[in-house]
């Protein structure tokens, strides 16, 4: 039967396309073409004269978009590219953060995903899904969860994933996009230490908004600012609370208005299939990290079972990726210009993250800075005088039209050793953070110390920063704490504070990049990991079961308790098949009996789709073609599509 004819629910045709409406000015007249997001502009003004069948001379004419008030005049833009078929999402990434993209609702969702995944610069998207978000039984009002979140929005700029775009106050500039996959003639974008990209921030993300000030909304980890946060958000309190969870995946072969997404709704960007492959620091710095920020609220979120030691290691190693140091000290700034005899003038300077930010007094530290320098791909040069006592930084900071010169006066040789080892780092856009810090301020003494005539031994003082500990660690084990007798204020931030540092002597003296990749293979480690569980009724059996997925195997689980009551793996199966009217999943082994189950409270395909991509991703390999084989993909997943 021919479905090109067929429409479905959401305006689109079966056979992927859709309709566009136009108004004819010149002869009052409505038009409507089926077209799919692939056509060019120039092919649809072909077919609208076409349709019209009226001989006139169209070559004036041009298409006017009339809810953007903007001509579409590149006639080899198609109209995905022009974004006529793009709706916003609010997107929430793995690291909880939100984002507004603009997405071709009309493409499958697989594709979708690959897009979104290339704006983002993470490679092999294949590993990813979107995931309706759970709701909290708990919590009836809709409103409430929203004002929840207000600490976890993430302002950015409005993506256009898959058409190298975006769009700024209603104009289209470029973005960059990685290719997505791996390269054999790759080369490193990424410092393998810290995570850094290598280049300018401005070649990291092109013209993108994401380069304009944070670029750490993607690559770097932010703090928790409370364990408020982590008592807010939704946690499964039980095996079927997280089998529930599985029931959001959309459908990789069916396109978002299939799924009946709603334009500004909420979809979370997670990694689906818990098969990582080739992850390499020296080009997955935002893939690393959103993989680590995924494995990290698992943990704190309860989402997977460890122990206290455990707990106390992870946490250890979140102190060491969040707690990036800061310096704060009154240092005096000098800008020189010609003609000027205006002198050093003093401020109260905070170094975070690569930026500087000068403040009138220590008073409006928490207000606007009155000067601010990101000092990546900056020139830093030394201008020190022991006997003079004369410890400068001079500063030749990239901007638009050349360079700014700054100059920073340190009043003692400390002082000077940590900012001008944290300016060093910083023009290499690394942090404090990066294990090489130290060293450096080290380094910078011991050459201070041998131009004195009798040099005094210095001492390093520790940096401390505000990472608050208590957020380091899961709510059942804070409240295990806080059942302890307090005996004075701040005790269980000491207590927990106390077992961190101990946990620490194991993970001491990592780089940033190593630290979260430990985390990783940490996680990976735990027994529960990359198990996703369905609620099924297995052939023969009246009560409900769990059936565990992983990347290698099937399991049967006990639904009150999670043991495993029997295993099947993969690499011993021979087919399997799903009946789709009634939703039941055959499995043939070569050496075993049949395995048959029917799914419970999550369309069967769901389960298929998690085979089928398990299957999918055991293929992959590094001498391999680097492009995606998209339609292996559907042809192991899409079932009956």
């Amino acid at each position: 039967m021919a479905l090109d004819g067929i429409r479905m629910p959401d305006g689109c045709y079966a056979d992927g396309t859709w309709e566009l409406k136009m108004h004819v000015t010149d002869l009052h007249r409505d038009v409507s073409l089926r077209v799919t997001g692939e056509i060019h502009i120039g092919g649809v003004m072909l077919k609208l004269v076409e349709k019209l069948d009226v001989k006139k001379d169209w070559s004036d004419h041009a298409l006017w978009w009339e809810k953007k008030k903007t001509w579409l005049l590149k006639t080899h833009w198609t109209l995905d590219k022009y974004g006529i078929q793009h709706k916003l999402l609010r997107l929430q990434l793995p690291n909880m953060k939100h984002m507004k993209v603009k997405v071709n609702f009309s493409d499958r969702v697989f594709k979708a995903v690959s897009d979104i995944c290339k704006t983002f610069n993470i490679r092999h998207p294949e590993e990813l899904s979107l995931l309706r978000k759970p709701r909290d039984p708990k919590k009836k009002k809709k409103k409430l969860e929203e004002a929840e979140e207000a600490d976890l929005e993430l302002e950015g700029p409005l993506l256009t994933p898959g058409s190298g775009e975006f769009m700024d106050n209603n104009s289209i500039r470029s973005i960059y996009s990685s290719p997505g996959l791996y390269s054999k003639t790759m080369t490193p974008t990424y410092d393998s230490r810290d995570g850094s990209p290598l280049s300018p921030t401005s070649a990291w993300f092109g013209d993108s908004p994401l380069s304009e000030g944070n670029p750490s909304i993607l690559a770097v980890s932010q703090p928790i600012s409370s364990p408020d946060i982590l008592v807010k958000l939704y946690k499964p309190q039980s095996l079927l609370d997280k089998a529930k969870i599985n029931q959001g995946w959309l459908d990789s072969s069916r396109s978002l208005m299939e799924q009946d997404v709603k334009e500004n709704e909420v979809l979370l960007l997670r990694f689906k299939y818990h098969s990582f492959f080739d992850l390499n620091p020296k080009y997955d710095a935002i893939r690393v990290n959103q993989l680590y920020e995924q494995s990290k609220w698992a943990i704190l979120l309860e989402e997977i079972e460890c122990t206290e030691e455990e707990m106390m290691m992870f946490a250890a190693l979140q102190g060491d990726i969040t707690s990036i140091p800061e310096l704060a000290d009154y240092v005096k700034v000098f800008k020189p210009k010609k003609l000027t005899l205006k002198g050093y003038k003093q401020y109260w300077c905070t170094f975070k993250d690569i930026t500087i930010s000068c403040y009138k007094s220590k008073d409006e530290a928490h207000g606007t800075p009155a000067h601010q320098m990101n000092l990546r791909g900056c020139e830093v040069t030394p201008d020190v005088n022991i006997s003079g006592q004369k410890f400068n930084i001079k500063l030749l900071i990239p901007v638009a039209d050349g360079m700014n010169e700054i100059w920073l006066r340190c009043d003692m040789e400390k002082q000077y050793a940590h900012w001008m080892a944290a300016c060093r780092l910083a023009s290499k856009g690394k942090t404090m953070a990066d294990s090489s810090y130290n060293l450096e301020v080290q380094n910078i003494l011991s050459f201070l110390k041998m131009q004195h005539m009798n040099p005094d031994p210095q001492f390093i003082e520790p940096i401390t920063t505000d990472i608050n500990p208590e957020c380091l660690v899961s709510p059942r084990y804070l409240k295990k704490y806080k059942n302890k007798q307090v005996s004075f204020p701040g005790y269980i931030r000491d207590l927990i504070s106390a077992r961190i540092l101990e946990a620490h002597q194991n993970v001491a003296q990592m780089s940033l990049i190593e630290a979260k990749m430990r985390f990783i293979q940490a996680w990976q480690s735990l027994p529960e990991f990359g198990i996703t569980h369905f609620l099924a009724r297995f052939q023969g059996v009246k009560r409900e079961e769990l059936m565990g997925i992983t990347y290698n195997r099937l399991i049967r689980m006990d639904a009150s308790n999670g043991d495993a009551i029997k295993t099947w793996r993969f690499s011993n199966m021979k087919q399997w098949n799903v009946n789709w009217e009634i939703k039941m999943v055959t499995v043939e082994f070569a050496d075993e009996p049949t395995l048959s189950f029917v799914c419970a409270e999550v369309d069967c395909k769901v389960v298929h789709e998690f085979i089928g991509g398990y299957i999918f991703l055991s293929t992959r390999a590094k001498d391999q073609n680097e492009s995606l084989d998209e339609e292996m993909f559907y042809k192991l997943t899409s079932g009956w599509v």
